[in-house]
């Protein structure tokens, strides 16, 4: 994959697509970091730390959590893309839309737009009654306080739409002159920005640890050790699962055009064992995190004590029932999208139209029918594959990981390990690691399912600038 890199940068056509999209994240940094007037979250970490906008903050590059102006990030570009796919499925005409070239194209992308607006409008407007419930904003900017605290919240409200409307036109741009999809572009960004604090962090830790004793230096260095290896260990079984494919064998008629006799080899369709990519863990992130995400936004925590509350807890990521909807949900998701983006039927016609039969199987109908019987126990294997790695550090949390860290600390020596700059490491610290191994399997899903299609996406403009020609 890095001589794919290599090789691109090369190509000067290429080049100046990877700048591009280097410009365009430069771009989006600097609206990440940009403060919205009349706000101040500097304790939105503390107050909402293990909570599903934890997650959120990763997916938006911590805008969320600094409430700047991309804090709604490319969530409601993706939802509203979600809900497009949906309607063009269960409405033919507009599916029918989706499918009459450029221009229908164009038309779902305004649709796509319009709600994305209207989604962020929403989500903005609960967003800011988020902070002004929790005492994030200044005192003039509350109702509590009178004045013209309504004038406030109109343009709270309003910069946060515009940072989340900037972020699709961003996406888009990425889309049409970069490379890859602009949505999974800024969303692999913004997951590994955070990346380096993470080490800096377990850097730390492991440091503290040697200043105080041996012991607790190598108690520390052992659970980095283990997290870096429990890492690198799922990306080498994403990347396999990845690249894994059944092949249909193809033999193809011998026919003769003028004077040359043309076919009469064996190939092969290659179908791929996650033909989908990462599409359906992003969509079912997104869906599976909406219900707890509009509560809190309408002021309702863990704590609440009402059916609400309970609700709310049900729904939570550290319970039962998030990790099953989220494996049922990518499950779904997977066949939705290898629906709407790979038809039997049209590769059968195709394969009858140029003299080719899969061996044992009658062209047309019979040929359709057993590539869709295959694809569908592939798409299954595909799927659960998803499933598993997005679900197993939720399981694998309150199961083995929070149970082995209250064993360490239970030591009334091992707490000096992670108490830093005067936090204790029981109280915070716990709840940070259990957070990002909560969410860390799909993150490590969408970050390394995205670097493998961008990479293909680089290969295939690769192969055909290289490509001679029949004259050369």
């Amino acid at each position: 994959m890095f001589q794919t890199f290599v090789k691109a940068w090369k190509t000067p056509e290429l080049r100046k697509k990877i700048l591009f999209v280097l410009f365009i994240l430069v771009l989006y940094r600097i609206g990440a970091v940009l403060p919205v007037p009349f706000v101040n979250a500097e304790n939105f970490s503390s107050v909402f730390s293990g909570t599903i906008f934890t997650y959120l903050s990763t997916l938006s590059g911590g805008a969320l959590a600094n409430a700047t102006l991309f804090a709604l990030g490319i969530s409601p570009y993706i939802t509203a893309s979600i809900v497009i796919q949906l309607l063009c499925v269960a409405f033919p005409r507009l599916g029918e839309l989706s499918k009459q070239g450029e221009e229908g194209k164009q038309k779902i992308n305004t649709y796509t737009r319009w709600v994305t607006v209207a989604l962020s409008l929403v989500t903005a407007i609960g967003y800011y009654m988020l902070l002004a419930n929790n005492g994030m904003l200044v005192t003039t900017a509350t109702q509590l306080y009178g004045g013209p605290w309504f004038l406030y919240a109109v343009l709270i409200v309003l910069c946060f739409c515009a940072g989340s409307a900037i972020v699709m036109w961003l996406a888009e741009r990425i889309t049409e002159n970069g490379l890859g999809n602009g949505i999974s572009i800024i969303l692999f960004f913004n997951i590994i920005q955070s990346l380096p604090s993470a080490i800096i962090n377990m850097v730390r830790v492991t440091i503290v640890g040697f200043r105080q004793s041996a012991g607790l230096g190598i108690l520390g260095l052992g659970l980095a050790l283990l997290v870096l290896l429990a890492l690198l260990a799922m990306i080498f079984f994403i990347v396999f699962i990845t690249g894994s494919e059944r092949r249909i064998p193809v033999q193809y008629a011998k026919r003769v055009v003028g004077r040359k006799m043309y076919g009469g080899q064996n190939t092969n369709l290659p179908l791929q064992l996650n033909m989908s990519g990462v599409m359906p863990v992003i969509f079912a992130s997104s869906i599976v995190t909406l219900p707890a995400t509009i509560m809190t936004l309408c002021g309702v925590t863990a704590t609440t004590d009402n059916f609400w509350g309970g609700l709310y807890r049900f729904l939570g990521a550290d319970g039962w029932f998030y990790p099953l909807l989220l494996f049922i949900l990518i499950i779904a998701f997977a066949y939705f999208y290898i629906t709407i983006s790979f038809n039997p039927v049209e590769v059968s016609n195709n394969l009858k139209r140029n003299g080719g039969m899969i061996p044992g199987i009658r062209q047309g109908r019979p040929t359709a029918e057993y590539i869709a019987r295959i694809l569908s126990k592939i798409t299954l294997m595909g799927a659960l594959f998803l499933s598993i790695i997005a679900i197993l550090p939720t399981i694998a949390n309150p199961l083995i990981l929070s149970p082995l860290l209250k064993v360490i600390v239970s030591d009334a020596g091992a707490d000096v390990l992670f108490s830093v700059f005067g936090t204790s490491y029981a109280t915070n610290i716990i709840s940070s690691i259990a957070s990002t191994f909560t969410f860390g399997g799909t993150s490590i899903l969408i970050v390394v399912g995205i670097a493998l299609e961008t990479a293909r996406e680089i290969e295939g403009q690769l192969t055909m600038r290289n490509y001679k020609g029949f004259l050369s």
